[in-house]
């Protein structure tokens, strides 16, 4: 009786299974002859826009929502809104000392690097610090990541400077040239935020990564040619980026003796070599990491105090033996640069397609370096919602001063290393660097332009991955070329053309 009474239960299932499928078979069948009308472009825009900030798991919360009162549903909205509410929600005070730990030690390291990147970009050092403030502080309340660190890098700095300066030189005329970075970073937020919201994201795929190693490479070799110029304190250098172009204008600098001073270049390399000393010791040794990441900030001090010492008897800034930074505007926080954007029909079209490039390259690099921390951790981020906010705090940052922003792998490493444990890490460094700017500057009068330099130089062999490169030899030659393509493109012609090249190659061997 078991037996039978356990088949028939089968039996029944079997026929209610087969039921429910030809239900769902005439309900295709249904669907097919009468197709319902597809969605309108207006009302695919709204639901992407919904999805991304507005990206609810469980589509059951808004009819939850509905029944609650408004205080419950306003708070749900604000969630959705900014990702860094759900991670406060066991917020405590151990947590809060990690993330002040690592504010504190991020601004120490980020502070002489976002004034050496604004030296890279040819704009005055306080630039960098003033993108060390608004930018971190948006990006931390809309992200989803948990760990990216935001500030001005050296690849984007150098695509600034050596794509902008084709239209006007920036020693000749910096007003004009600080229009145009803010125009471009204006503009290059308006892209992002448009390919996050309408999903172009699949254009960045198009920059595969031997091209992406290749321009790397390239670009770091130019920091560190262009480097030379506040290494050596020569007077008179090239604004272009070229293999060529560098090489000259060292060549012609040191057959003419008096255009460069020697103290530059002990100050420079002393401190480039104890930066370097420090980070091997910390990688050595992790209870010497600490070490590593305040380097920079001590090199600063100390060179500062000896370019004091060598210039002091001098009366004139002309006679300085070691070149220094001069005076930085501070005492206040990040003035508006509203009515310093430009749409001048001669130069706007080309702003736009600099915009365009400097876009992708920015989120390229920042997507990667949240996707491999956040793996570190344990969880994912939505590079949808991290395009998007990219794209925000760059067009605000256009608007107070700031020049283009992107998630920069040094200062996520040290964020990292340090213990962070939310975004109220990149707040607390933004809110430091902001105080440093009302109150420090006046100490940075006699900062050598030479430690900047050092400072800049020792991250180049971070970008170089001659690892990545063999690994592209032995697995793919047409790859290796169109990383050889893009490296060559860049180094001896322009970002522009390096990055040309290696799309080029790309689509030709598909």
């Amino acid at each position: 009786m078991r037996w039978s009474s356990t088949n028939s239960e089968v039996v029944a299932s079997n026929k209610t299974t087969l039921g429910e499928i030809l239900d769902i078979e005439k309900n295709m069948a249904k669907w097919v002859l009468n197709a319902p009308e597809p969605p309108s472009m207006l009302r695919q825009v709204v639901d992407n826009v919904k999805d991304t900030l507005l990206p609810h798991p469980n589509p059951k919360t808004f009819s939850y929502l509905r029944n609650q009162p408004f205080s419950k549903r306003a708070f749900a909205l604000l969630q959705d809104l900014f990702p860094i509410l759900p991670s406060l929600h066991n917020y405590n005070a151990q947590k809060f000392k990690c993330d002040f730990m690592a504010g504190l030690t991020l601004a120490i390291f980020a502070i002489p690097q976002c004034m050496g990147n604004a030296t890279l970009a040819r704009l005055s050092p306080e630039y960098g610090l003033y993108t060390g403030i608004v930018p971190p502080l948006i990006y931390a309340m809309l992200a989803s990541s948990r760990e990216i660190v935001i500030g001005p890098g050296s690849v984007d700095s150098l695509l600034l400077s050596s794509m902008i300066q084709t239209l006007k030189v920036p020693i000749h005329d910096s007003i004009t040239y600080n229009q145009l970075v803010f125009t471009v970073t204006f503009f290059a937020g308006i892209f992002q935020v448009a390919f996050g919201l309408f999903r172009f994201g699949f254009l960045v795929e198009y920059l595969s990564d031997p091209t992406i190693v290749g321009f790397l490479a390239a670009a770091a070799v130019s920091i560190g040619l262009q480097q030379l110029k506040g290494l050596f304190g020569i007077v008179n250098f090239t604004n272009k980026t070229g293999l060529f172009s560098v090489v000259k204008s060292l060549w012609t600098s040191f057959k003419n003796q008096s255009a460069w001073h020697p103290y530059n270049l002990i100050i420079g390399f002393s401190f480039l070599c104890f930066i370097l000393f420090t980070r091997f010791l910390g990688k050595r040794n992790k209870k010497l990491m600490w070490l590593s990441h305040v380097a920079p900030l001590l090199s600063v001090i100390v060179s500062s105090v000896v370019a004091y010492k060598i210039n002091f008897n001098e009366l004139q800034v002309k006679d300085y033996k070691v070149e220094v930074l001069g005076p930085i505007k501070g005492g206040s926080s990040n003035p508006s640069s509203l009515h310093q954007l430009t749409f001048d029909s001669q130069v706007v079209g080309h702003l736009i397609r600099i915009g365009l490039t400097i876009a992708i390259i920015s989120l390229t690099g920042s997507i990667a370096v949240g996707r491999s921390f956040a793996s570190l951790k344990g969880h994912s981020i939505d590079p949808n919602r991290e395009v998007v906010s990219l794209g925000i705090m760059n067009i605000v940052g256009s608007l107070t001063s700031c020049y283009i922003a992107s998630g920069s792998l040094s200062r996520t490493a040290v964020n990292y290393n340090a213990g962070s444990e939310t975004m109220v890490s990149n707040i607390v460094m933004a809110l430091t660097v902001l105080m440093s700017l009302k109150f420090l500057t006046g100490l940075l009068y006699f900062t050598p332009k030479a430690i900047l330099a050092a400072i800049i130089l020792s991250a180049v062999p971070g970008l170089i991955d001659l690892n990545k490169a063999r690994e592209i030899w032995n697995v793919d030659k047409m790859d290796f070329l169109a990383c050889t393509g893009a490296f060559l493109g860049v180094l001896f012609a322009s970002a522009e053309i390096g990055l040309a090249i290696g799309v080029y190659f790309c689509f030709f061997f598909l």
